[in-house]
Protein backbone atom coordinates (compact mmCIF):
# COMPACT_ATOMS: atom_id res chain seq x y z
CA UNK A 1 0.00 0.00 0.00
CA UNK A 2 1.45 3.85 -0.64
CA UNK A 3 1.60 6.27 1.54
CA UNK A 4 -1.83 8.70 0.62
CA UNK A 5 -0.69 12.12 -1.07
CA UNK A 6 -1.60 14.00 2.10
CA UNK A 7 0.96 11.28 4.45
CA UNK A 8 3.93 12.19 1.86
CA UNK A 9 5.66 14.54 5.02
CA UNK A 10 6.95 11.29 6.69
CA UNK A 11 8.03 9.57 3.57
CA UNK A 12 10.20 12.41 2.62
CA UNK A 13 11.79 13.35 6.31
CA UNK A 14 12.28 9.80 6.26
CA UNK A 15 13.79 10.42 2.98
CA UNK A 16 15.72 13.32 3.76
CA UNK A 17 17.16 11.54 6.62
CA UNK A 18 15.42 14.00 9.31
CA UNK A 19 15.36 11.58 12.45
CA UNK A 20 13.59 14.21 15.15
CA UNK A 21 11.41 15.23 12.89
CA UNK A 22 10.10 11.64 11.87
CA UNK A 23 10.08 10.35 15.63
CA UNK A 24 8.26 13.49 16.37
CA UNK A 25 5.14 12.75 13.62
CA UNK A 26 5.13 8.89 14.27
CA UNK A 27 4.70 10.02 18.06
CA UNK A 28 1.62 12.79 17.05
CA UNK A 29 0.29 10.17 14.72
CA UNK A 30 0.46 7.53 17.59
CA UNK A 31 -1.60 9.75 20.04
CA UNK A 32 -4.16 10.42 17.75
CA UNK A 33 -4.94 6.61 17.11
CA UNK A 34 -3.38 6.58 13.20
CA UNK A 35 -3.52 3.28 11.60
CA UNK A 36 0.47 2.25 12.83
CA UNK A 37 0.57 0.06 9.81
CA UNK A 38 0.16 3.05 7.90
CA UNK A 39 3.00 4.61 9.44
CA UNK A 40 5.27 1.95 8.36
CA UNK A 41 4.22 1.41 5.34
CA UNK A 42 5.27 5.58 4.66
CA UNK A 43 8.27 5.05 6.47
CA UNK A 44 9.00 1.62 4.34
CA UNK A 45 8.24 4.11 1.15
CA UNK A 46 10.86 6.60 2.44
CA UNK A 47 13.22 3.61 2.78
CA UNK A 48 12.79 2.74 -0.88
CA UNK A 49 13.65 6.53 -1.32
CA UNK A 50 17.02 6.21 0.13
CA UNK A 51 17.90 3.36 -1.74
CA UNK A 52 17.25 5.24 -5.00
CA UNK A 53 19.11 8.50 -3.99
CA UNK A 54 21.65 5.52 -2.97
CA UNK A 55 21.84 3.77 -6.38
CA UNK A 56 21.96 7.16 -8.00
CA UNK A 57 25.20 8.23 -5.66
CA UNK A 58 23.40 10.90 -3.77
CA UNK A 59 23.33 9.10 -0.43
CA UNK A 60 26.78 7.02 0.64
CA UNK A 61 26.34 4.12 2.75
CA UNK A 62 26.18 6.54 6.04
CA UNK A 63 22.96 7.37 4.60
CA UNK A 64 21.48 3.73 4.15
CA UNK A 65 22.83 3.12 7.84
CA UNK A 66 21.05 6.37 9.06
CA UNK A 67 18.08 5.51 7.17
CA UNK A 68 17.64 2.20 9.12
CA UNK A 69 18.58 3.43 12.28
CA UNK A 70 15.77 5.31 11.63
CA UNK A 71 13.07 2.88 10.31
CA UNK A 72 14.50 0.90 13.90
CA UNK A 73 13.39 3.49 16.01
CA UNK A 74 10.24 4.04 14.34
CA UNK A 75 9.70 0.10 15.07
CA UNK A 76 10.67 0.78 18.43
CA UNK A 77 7.90 3.14 18.86
CA UNK A 78 5.05 0.74 17.17
CA UNK A 79 5.60 -2.50 17.80
CA UNK A 80 4.41 -2.30 21.32
CA UNK A 81 0.67 -1.00 20.04
CA UNK A 82 0.81 -3.93 17.34
CA UNK A 83 1.10 -6.69 19.77
CA UNK A 84 -1.47 -5.53 21.81
CA UNK A 85 -3.79 -5.22 18.74
CA UNK A 86 -2.23 -7.98 16.59
CA UNK A 87 -4.88 -11.43 16.33
CA UNK A 88 -2.95 -14.63 17.42
CA UNK A 89 -5.16 -16.97 15.91
CA UNK A 90 -2.40 -17.99 13.35
CA UNK A 91 1.51 -19.07 14.94
CA UNK A 92 4.15 -21.50 13.95
CA UNK A 93 8.31 -21.38 13.54
CA UNK A 94 9.62 -19.00 10.41
CA UNK A 95 12.97 -19.75 9.29
CA UNK A 96 14.53 -16.51 7.82
CA UNK A 97 17.76 -15.04 6.52
CA UNK A 98 19.54 -13.36 4.01
CA UNK A 99 21.53 -15.06 2.01
CA UNK A 100 25.34 -15.49 1.14
CA UNK A 101 27.20 -12.56 -0.30
CA UNK A 102 24.05 -10.23 0.90
CA UNK A 103 24.45 -8.13 3.81
CA UNK A 104 21.15 -6.17 3.78
CA UNK A 105 18.46 -6.83 6.76
CA UNK A 106 15.98 -3.96 6.61
CA UNK A 107 13.30 -5.56 4.71
CA UNK A 108 14.13 -9.21 6.37
CA UNK A 109 14.01 -7.35 9.45
CA UNK A 110 10.56 -5.70 8.80
CA UNK A 111 9.00 -8.53 8.13
CA UNK A 112 10.64 -10.44 10.96
CA UNK A 113 9.05 -7.48 13.55
CA UNK A 114 5.15 -7.64 11.82
CA UNK A 115 5.52 -11.88 12.20
CA UNK A 116 6.58 -11.54 15.62
CA UNK A 117 3.53 -8.93 15.92
CA UNK A 118 0.99 -11.89 14.67
CA UNK A 119 1.94 -14.73 16.98
CA UNK A 120 4.87 -16.14 14.93
CA UNK A 121 8.51 -17.55 16.44
CA UNK A 122 10.58 -15.76 13.92
CA UNK A 123 14.25 -17.70 14.17
CA UNK A 124 16.36 -15.19 12.03
CA UNK A 125 19.93 -16.79 11.42
CA UNK A 126 21.06 -12.46 10.29
CA UNK A 127 22.64 -12.22 6.86
CA UNK A 128 25.37 -13.30 4.69
CA UNK A 129 23.97 -16.86 5.57
CA UNK A 130 25.37 -19.86 3.73
CA UNK A 131 23.36 -22.46 2.76
CA UNK A 132 24.17 -25.35 4.75
CA UNK A 133 23.70 -23.20 8.18
CA UNK A 134 19.92 -22.99 6.47
CA UNK A 135 20.04 -26.44 5.99
CA UNK A 136 21.26 -27.14 9.63
CA UNK A 137 19.29 -25.01 11.70
CA UNK A 138 16.08 -26.14 9.24
CA UNK A 139 16.43 -30.06 10.25
CA UNK A 140 17.16 -28.62 14.03
CA UNK A 141 13.89 -26.67 14.39
CA UNK A 142 11.67 -28.12 11.79
CA UNK A 143 10.08 -24.81 10.80
CA UNK A 144 6.86 -24.39 9.33
CA UNK A 145 8.10 -21.91 6.39
CA UNK A 146 11.24 -20.85 5.53
CA UNK A 147 11.81 -17.00 4.11
CA UNK A 148 15.22 -16.08 1.85
CA UNK A 149 16.02 -12.48 1.69
CA UNK A 150 18.18 -11.02 -0.92
CA UNK A 151 18.18 -7.74 -2.14
CA UNK A 152 21.22 -7.24 -5.07
CA UNK A 153 20.23 -9.14 -8.29
CA UNK A 154 24.02 -10.96 -7.50
CA UNK A 155 22.10 -13.46 -4.44
CA UNK A 156 19.91 -14.56 -6.88
CA UNK A 157 22.43 -17.91 -8.06
CA UNK A 158 22.71 -18.13 -4.11
CA UNK A 159 18.94 -18.34 -2.97
CA UNK A 160 18.85 -21.16 -5.81
CA UNK A 161 21.81 -23.14 -4.58
CA UNK A 162 20.10 -22.22 -1.01
CA UNK A 163 17.04 -23.51 -2.20
CA UNK A 164 18.44 -26.87 -3.84
CA UNK A 165 20.04 -27.51 -0.13
CA UNK A 166 17.27 -26.73 1.57
CA UNK A 167 15.06 -29.33 -0.57
CA UNK A 168 17.79 -32.10 0.04
CA UNK A 169 17.81 -31.75 3.45
CA UNK A 170 14.07 -31.58 3.94
CA UNK A 171 13.80 -34.85 2.12
CA UNK A 172 16.38 -36.44 4.09
CA UNK A 173 14.71 -35.35 7.92
CA UNK A 174 10.86 -36.01 6.25
CA UNK A 175 10.13 -32.72 6.43
CA UNK A 176 8.08 -30.28 4.59
CA UNK A 177 7.83 -26.40 4.26
CA UNK A 178 7.12 -23.98 1.74
CA UNK A 179 9.64 -21.95 0.97
CA UNK A 180 9.39 -17.69 0.51
CA UNK A 181 11.65 -15.72 -1.09
CA UNK A 182 11.72 -11.50 -0.67
CA UNK A 183 13.33 -8.07 -1.79
CA UNK A 184 13.36 -5.41 -3.78
CA UNK A 185 14.39 -6.95 -7.14
CA UNK A 186 12.48 -10.12 -6.68
CA UNK A 187 9.62 -11.00 -9.04
CA UNK A 188 7.78 -14.03 -10.49
CA UNK A 189 10.46 -14.94 -12.76
CA UNK A 190 13.09 -15.11 -10.73
CA UNK A 191 11.24 -16.45 -8.39
CA UNK A 192 10.66 -19.72 -10.55
CA UNK A 193 14.91 -19.53 -11.62
CA UNK A 194 15.55 -20.07 -8.11
CA UNK A 195 13.26 -22.79 -7.32
CA UNK A 196 10.89 -20.71 -4.30
CA UNK A 197 7.27 -21.74 -4.04
CA UNK A 198 6.45 -18.33 -2.93
CA UNK A 199 8.00 -14.45 -3.71
CA UNK A 200 6.78 -10.97 -2.16
CA UNK A 201 7.86 -7.58 -2.20
CA UNK A 202 5.50 -6.13 0.85
CA UNK A 203 6.04 -6.71 4.43
CA UNK A 204 2.33 -7.05 5.12
CA UNK A 205 1.91 -9.27 2.10
CA UNK A 206 4.18 -12.04 3.89
CA UNK A 207 2.40 -12.14 6.66
CA UNK A 208 -0.83 -12.61 5.33
CA UNK A 209 0.51 -14.96 3.29
CA UNK A 210 2.10 -17.17 5.89
CA UNK A 211 -1.41 -16.75 7.85
CA UNK A 212 -2.81 -18.81 5.03
CA UNK A 213 -0.49 -21.31 4.47
CA UNK A 214 -0.33 -22.05 7.84
CA UNK A 215 -4.09 -22.18 7.88
CA UNK A 216 -4.46 -24.33 4.95
CA UNK A 217 -2.13 -27.28 6.65
CA UNK A 218 -3.94 -27.34 9.82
Amino acid sequence: MKARKSDQQLVHLLADLEEEAVLKIVRQRIDVGDDLMQILEECNEGMQLVGQRYEQGEYYIAGLIMSGEIFREVVELVQPLLVMKAEKKSSGRILVGTVSGDIHDIGKNMVGMLLTCYGFTVIDLGVDVPPAEFADKAAEIKPDIVGLSGLITASFEMMKETISVLRVEAAKNKLSFPILIGGGMIDDQVCQYVGADYWLKDAMAGVRLCQSLLTEHQ
